[in-house]
């Protein structure tokens, strides 16, 4: 095969952007001619190379990157044996596009190593181009990543016109829609005009972090425009292109750049590469304008007769000056020119096309194409530590690596981190702060996804989480807490003996019992006395003893309701009640029947002793037991968990099981007492001596006026009140019998016994009836 063939089936085009590496004060300035061969060297096959040579920078890291690395491939016994390369590099300083457009469209297989543009991976029009360097799309990717670990979701965004940029942005906003990050803004700088515009939106804007996307010269026309402005405040993020440039630190850029971050190629070092560099020699490349440039620059000599500058003998030793040029221990971009020549190697080693190659070279380095000619991205994640001469460290703390699975692609490995804006942690920058639990999310239609509003949860209802777009009712027995982000259980509600009301209850309870038993013992003590004897005093025995039961059946409405509490109170409650209006009602009927027992001929007490007056007693209350029996054994009361009443808290309360029974237990002593009142009312005016019906017309009036009161204040008590209701009207009824019937013949037995007495008593009738 000829070399010619050989070298155009082969070439490999090397381009870099055109950018210095001085220091601003310093002159750039073009080292050797544009468009002619600065390196050669004959081999059974060559490789041709066009950089773009803009400074002796450029020429330390890219063609002697390639020189070297074809003589370690040489010297490589396994790969192409019986072969060695050779090669052609041109300086090409405006070659970028030209070559494109001249050269890799027309099949010649191109391997770049510094052009990122993502448009480059189209290979409808770029079928033969490859390329070391990652694609810008990685890029935006990892900054995307990037904001979205440091929650940073409102961001700017400063950048030019070109490709690079625009692209490079449009990419972003697009990745970062898509991860909830939101553009606050998208300004454009020019070099010329337009300043005041980026100067108001940056002064203007809510976002604490600016992404500074542009080439290397226009963010040295942006950042020296800077220095006149103090704004502060702001996390800045770099792009590659510009980020590890130290050149561009400064005392007066210190509140700017300070802290920046961003992802720059990853760094590597090439054994071998710095003795090679350093054994350079003027003579070694004698067609080579450049390396005399070069040499004239370290030295500061001429190889031409000068005035000004002494000769150069061309064996001047590198090893004895120091400066960035020689300074070969790491490297970014350089690294790309190495894979992309042992690229072209391994494709010729094994006569296959350069998108299958798969290897890894001396230093480590892993290399391969994928469908669209990328090698995967790989970067550094950076960081801006100035110190007080305004000079910087760019520190490693992180990497990002897209061959690694999902959710290990980005890594962050260092949190010794410097912030921008004199942030001392990771600043914050949102739109709005994300909802708290116990609100949730609303997206506001007329603003970006990110100024979303927070509104709070509903009553009985939770968020217990951040940003949640919903609000979650509590299951029944829960409430929400105060802040509605957790669900607690409610609190109880019942009667209970330990609370004021409780307690006062059980009082009066405890204290009508007590007068019940002392009266009893008063009446036991005088029980052949006229006024105990008087209307049948078993009765009022019985009815002492009921009302006792009275008193005792209000302390069952009282505490935490079980199921035979529940069917206890109100059984008891029915029972007992009906004994004592029983008591009550027999009582009456003796009244009536004693008076006219006293008229002639009257044989009407012989009809209603006291085994008639027992047995009506037992009558009336044993229909009051059979009702409770039905009651019970269809539907009876049980406790029930209320929580229709209140939200926030769950009454326990006996529910009726059958409103039917209730009413029917409570319907019946209504018609008892009634009845009882009736009677009394009629019998009212008989002779005092045996006039009890006074008494009790009273009490049955006191009885229902309570029980009617009842009804409607049962019925509007909410949770423990309603068995409050109740308790007060067995207190209230109970005690108006035993105040009324009871507490005057009390008063005479203790206070008037001369009038406990039968000569008294028929005094008191002779009086009557004269």
């Amino acid at each position: 095969m000829e070399k010619a063939v050989v070298m155009g089936w082969i070439t490999v085009i090397l381009l870099t952007l055109v950018a210095g590496t001085k220091s601003e004060n310093e002159t750039c300035r073009v080292i050797g001619q544009t468009g002619f061969m600065e390196f050669s060297k004959e081999g059974d096959l060559i490789i041709g190379g066009v950089f773009s040579i803009s400074s002796t920078r450029k020429l330390v890291n890219n063609d002697y990157q390639a020189l070297f690395t074809v003589e370690e491939i040489n010297r490589d016994t396994k790969l192409l044996p019986g072969a060695t390369l050779g090669y052609r590099l041109y300086n090409g300083i405006f070659a970028n596009t030209d070559l494109y457009n001249c050269l890799c469209i027309l099949n010649f297989v191109c391997i770049i190593h510094l052009s990122t543009c993502a448009c480059l991976s189209d290979k409808r029009l770029y079928p033969t181009f490859y390329r070391t360097v990652p694609s810008d799309t990685f890029q935006i990717l990892g900054l995307v990543q990037l904001m979205k670990y440091f929650d940073w979701r409102w961001v700017g965004i400063i950048y030019t016109k070109g490709l690079y940029a625009e692209e490079g942005v449009d990419k972003f906003i697009k990745v970062a829609i898509e991860e909830d990050i939101c553009v606050e803004y998208a300004v454009k700088f020019y070099k010329t005009k337009n300043w005041n515009t980026v100067i108001n939106t940056l002064t203007a804007s809510t976002a604490k972090v600016v992404l500074l996307f542009m080439s290397l010269s226009y963010t040295k026309s942006f950042l020296s425009k800077m220095d006149d402005y103090n704004i502060t405040g702001k996390q800045w993020v770099g792009s590659e292109a510009w980020i590890t440039q130290t050149d561009l630190a400064s005392v007066e850029r210190k509140h700017i750049l300070q802290g920046a971050l961003g992802f720059a190629l990853p760094q590597a070092s090439i054994p071998g590469l710095g003795e090679y560099l350093l054994k350079l020699k003027p003579a070694d490349e004698p067609q080579s304008t450049t390396v005399r440039a070069l040499w004239e620059h370290f030295f500061d000599c001429s190889f031409t007769p000068s005035n000004t500058s002494a000769m150069c003998n061309g064996t001047e030793d590198l090893r004895t000056i120091s400066s960035e040029y020689t300074d070969v221990t790491h490297f970014r971009t350089e690294i790309n020119v190495y894979k992309a020549v042992y690229s072209v190697a391994y494709a010729l080693h094994v006569l296959e096309h350069i998108k299958y190659v798969n290897f890894t070279t001396p230093n480590g380095a892993k290399v391969f194409f994928d469908e669209n000619g990328d090698s995967f991205g790989r970067y550094d994640l950076v960081n801006w530590q100035m110190k007080e001469d305004g000079s910087v460290e760019i520190v490693n703390i992180g990497l990002y690596d897209t061959s690694l699975p999902d959710g290990d692609k980005f890594q962050l490995l260092d949190t010794n981190i410097i912030w921008g804006g004199n942030n001392q942690k990771v600043p914050r920058s949102v739109c709005r702060e994300p909802c708290p639990p116990g609100s949730r999310k609303a997206i506001n239609k007329r603003k970006p996804v990110c100024c979303f509003d927070c509104f709070e949860c509903p009553e009985g209802m939770i968020s217990n989480q951040t940003d949640s777009p919903d609000c979650m009712f509590c299951p029944p027995e829960f409430w929400p807490n105060e802040k509605k982000d957790q669900c607690l259980p409610k609190p109880t509600e019942y009667l209970s003996y330990k609370e004021i009301m409780g307690t006062v209850l059980t009082a009066f309870s405890c204290i009508g019992v007590f007068l019940s038993l002392l009266i009893l013992i008063i009446f036991m003590t005088h029980k052949e006395t006229p006024i105990v004897k008087a209307n049948n005093s078993e009765l009022s025995f019985l009815l002492l003893f009921s009302l006792k039961l009275c008193f005792l059946c209000s302390l069952t409405f009282i505490g935490r309701p079980s199921q035979w509490s529940c069917m206890l109170r109100h059984t008891a409650f029915g029972i007992t009640f009906v004994l004592c209006i029983s008591c009550v009602l027999g009582k009456t009927i003796v009244v009536l029947m004693a008076f006219r027992a006293t008229l002639p001929g009257s044989r009407v007490m012989k009809w209603f002793g006291p085994l008639q007056q027992r047995l009506s007693v037992l009558m009336f209350t044993l229909v009051q037991i059979l009702i409770c029996i039905l009651w019970l054994s269809t539907k009876p009361p049980f406790p029930k968990m209320n929580m229709m009443y209140y939200n926030d808290k769950i009454i326990l309360e006996c529910a009726l099981g059958s409103a039917i029974g209730f009413w029917a237990v409570l319907g019946y002593i209504g018609l008892l007492a009634v009845l009882c009142f009736i009677l009394a009312f009629l019998a009212r005016k008989l002779p005092d001596s045996f006039n009890e019906a006074k008494l009790i017309t009273f009490s049955m009036l006191i009885f229902c006026a309570v029980w009617i009161a009842f009804i409607p204040a049962y019925v509007s008590s909410p949770g423990k009140f309603t068995v409050a209701v109740e308790i007060f009207a067995i207190l209230a009824s109970s005690y108006g019998l035993l105040i009324c019937i009871f507490v005057p013949k009390c008063h005479i037995i203790i206070f008037r016994p001369e009038q406990n007495s039968r000569k008294h008593m028929r005094v008191k009738i002779q009086a009557r009836t004269l």
